[in-house]
């Protein structure tokens, strides 16, 4: 049975790269979506707005409410992709492949839980 399984893309906070260095990028990812569709591995994948359009609640006694990322760093998630494996190894094995698409973005695989 296949497990689904999620791989963040951390990326840098600050400016998109100009369209000379996004586009070969952006049509390589195409690319292993594309092979990811192909073998069945591919479930969707998205890209997200810049932290600063995030809204965070949280309860306390009332709920609290802020503009921007939770937590402050240099890194935020700006997309994902939900795949599907027959185990860890082959999850590892796509998010392999996506890191080197987006090198030098860093590619955290995490199981689903059901």
């Amino acid at each position: 049975m296949t497990q689904q399984y999620l791989l963040s893309i951390y990326q840098p906070d600050g400016e998109v790269p100009p369209p000379e260095v996004l586009d070969p990028i952006m049509a390589n990812l195409a690319a292993l979506n594309e092979e990811m569709q192909a073998k069945g591995a591919w479930v969707f994948a998205v890209g997200l707005h810049p932290p600063s359009t995030a809204t965070v609640l949280k309860v306390t006694d009332d709920v609290l409410m802020t503009d921007g990322p939770f937590t402050e760093g240099k890194e935020h998630i700006g997309g994902f992709t939900v795949i599907r494996a027959e185990d860890l190894d082959e999850a590892l094995g796509w998010g392999r492949r996506l890191a080197e698409v987006l090198s030098p973005l860093s590619i955290e695989v995490r199981p689903i839980a059901s």
